[in-house]
């Protein structure tokens, strides 16, 4: 396996690197110099070792990244477990030995490849380049590849896999995370991202075929001269928008539509898609925030490129939407995949919506517009809505009332694309699925998250509401008035020690002695327990976890005995400990200041008595 690039006799003859005192040490940094082609990130490796920074050497060297719930991410960098050329034509060639194992007609099938905008110039790092040595790698395996020839939104990708019938794809990009970050997302033939038992298969092969196989998988120029290559953007952006029609129900009151709409795009690749998409609804295209909508890896206008963090990050959005009477601000995040949502309210603040809100909205909205087109309530029994666990139960309220189904499944849309597809298999529909991190799946014409469609399908919801002389939130809490009142929150706490939290989870499992959870939390009697972890639910008659059990990742859940339902659990993409709360009320009641107070006491109770973040040294969200 490679050319003559492994490392062979003496390590310190073969390299130009002085010891680090550290045998195990040594064996990394020169089997990372042996393999390593990019002069930046070897660079680096040589300088740390010049300096001495044994630590930061172990930390990129002696690991390497795996599966989380949005594939593999990490900063961008020299080392093992860090996103680089090296890392990513590992990563290609255990993803492309396994996909041969698996598929008899993979070289027919394919693999489709797409980017985003991220860089980074110290690494000489950036989406483009680590999706062309993608490409490479696969080339020089004579199997096509869809490469896409510029950077296009997250679920382009999984809506290609699906339209091409290719056999995988790959998406690199880190989403909404810091700019130092990049990743390397994988989705299956069914579109959905990979799942168990891929993912662990994958990384077990990527093991299998570290050293680089050829000079070829260096060679980002490759696809220019395949007659393997080809460039979907065209036609799939194509599809894509005629498709997208089939979520739009009423074009002509769009056309003639009064309200106006801000769009930002966090300086990533949304800009010209969601334009497109509100031109397939008959809309005037929306107001672009001009700081924002050009590609931009330092994602120098904003504290961070998450819309999810809401005001502080939406104030040029604000700034702009006032300046043009705009009623409606929308933010896709810098892959849009995710979409944030803001309306003006009375005087001059905004009401920026939760996930959770917004998926109340789009929910009703959804089931409203299927009623509409399917009258007959025998169609309802096939209709199915999806959403993660640790978001709001306000869609169980829906079906409840509504006679369709609903699920849950754990945290990631990697759940939901997959169990999508299952659903699918036999005869039913998921019309509206969603994460309360503002992921939403109108329809199912994509097994992801989709930022661009859900733009468009806001836009029009809002724009029917207007011609109702109603807004966004006035129907928002007419949903909460049939289907009951559901008061939630979410927030995170940063944690860089993953020691410090393992400890953290190892109390609380034995909080009141060994393998005793808390009794209550903020004063309150806790009724249920349920720890996907270790796979106990004490509500279940064998105390087994319905669903599946998670090791790698950490979560309990707390049902308490005045109706709020408390999550705690690890990030799958970042170094947080996020926590959610949710107070759910009957129909009717509609006391919100009351129901809100209380979850404030669980939820300050929650952090303070369970998380203990000046204990722990946890660094509070900044808000």
């Amino acid at each position: 396996m490679g050319d003559d690039n492994g490392v062979t006799g003496d390590l310190n003859a073969n390299m130009k690197c002085q010891s680090t005192g550290d045998q195990q040490l040594d064996k990394a940094v020169h089997q990372w110099l042996a393999w390593d082609k990019n002069p930046r990130t070897r660079a680096q490796v040589e300088s740390l070792v010049a300096a001495g920074r044994l630590d930061d050497l172990r930390s990129r060297l002696c690991s390497r990244m795996s599966f989380g719930t949005a594939g593999l991410r990490a900063p961008m960098g020299a080392g093992f477990n860090r996103i680089n050329d090296l890392t990513i034509i590992q990563s290609t060639q255990g993803l492309f030995s396994y996909l041969s194992r698996y598929f008899a007609d993979l070289s027919s099938r394919g693999v489709v490849v797409g980017f985003d905008t991220r860089g980074q110039e110290e690494s000489g790092c950036n989406s483009q380049r680590l999706a062309k040595l993608t490409a490479a790698v696969i080339l020089s395996r004579d199997v096509t590849v869809h490469l896409f020839s510029s950077f296009v939104p997250t679920p382009y990708v999984p809506y290609a896999v699906k339209k091409l019938g290719a056999a995988a794809g790959v998406m690199i990009t880190a989403s909404h995370n810091p700019k130092e970050d990049n990743g390397y997302k994988v989705y299956w033939s069914n579109g959905a991202q990979i799942a168990s038992p891929h993912d662990k298969e994958v990384l077990r092969s990527i093991e299998e075929h570290l050293e680089p196989w050829s000079t070829s998988c260096w060679d980002e120029e490759l696809m220019e001269n395949s007659s393997l290559r080809t460039d979907p953007l065209t036609y799939i952006n194509s599809c894509y928008m005629e498709e997208l029609t089939s979520l739009c129900f009423h074009r002509d009151l769009n056309a003639s539509c009064p309200l106006k709409f801000v769009h930002s795009s966090f300086h990533g690749v949304g800009h010209v898609f969601v334009q497109q998409a509100f031109q397939t609804f008959r809309f005037r295209p929306p107001i672009p925030v001009p700081e924002q909508k050009d590609p931009d890896p330092n994602f120098s206008s904003v504290r961070c490129p998450n819309p999810e963090e809401g005001e502080s990050v939406l104030e040029l959005s604000f700034l702009l939407a006032e300046r043009e009477n705009a009623q409606i601000v929308l933010a896709t995040d810098p892959d849009a995949d995710r979409l944030a949502v803001a309306e003006k309210a009375d005087g001059c603040s905004w009401k920026v919506f939760t996930g959770n809100e917004l998926a109340a909205m789009l929910g009703w909205w959804m089931f409203f517009n299927w009623k509409e087109n399917h009258p007959d309530p025998a169609d309802t029994e096939g209709v199915y809505m999806l959403a993660t666990t640790v978001s709001s139960k306000i869609l169980q309220a829906f079906a409840r009332v509504e006679g369709f189904h609903f699920e849950e499944t754990l945290p990631g849309f990697k759940w939901i694309g997959n169990r999508i597809h299952e659903l699918s298999k036999t005869g039913h529909r998921v019309i509206f699925a969603f994460e309360e991190s503002i992921g939403f799946l109108c329809g199912s014409m994509v097994p992801e998250k989709d930022g661009v469609s859900s733009a468009a399908v806001v836009a029009e919801m809002a724009a029917y509401l207007h011609n109702k002389n109603l807004s966004l939130n006035q129907q928002l809490h007419n949903i909460y008035q049939t289907y009951g009142y559901h008061v939630s929150k979410t927030s995170y706490v940063i944690c860089h020690e993953p020691c410090t939290i393992q400890k953290i989870f190892t109390q609380l499992r034995n909080f009141d002695g060994e393998g005793s959870y808390p009794k209550t939390c903020g004063g309150v009697r806790i009724v249920h327990v349920r720890d996907v972890t270790t796979g106990y639910d004490s509500s279940q008659p064998d105390l087994r976890s319905v669903l599946p059990v998670s090791r790698s990742t950490q979560m309990i859940t707390f049902t308490l005995q005045n109706g709020v339902v408390a999550t705690l659990r690890t990030s799958g993409t970042e170094p947080k400990i996020k926590y959610y709360t949710e107070f759910c009320a009957a129909p009717g009641k509609s006391d919100v200041s009351t129901l809100e107070e209380e979850l404030r006491k669980i939820t300050a109770a929650l952090l303070d008595e369970f998380l203990e973040p000046e204990t722990n040294n946890l660094i509070r969200r900044v808000v």
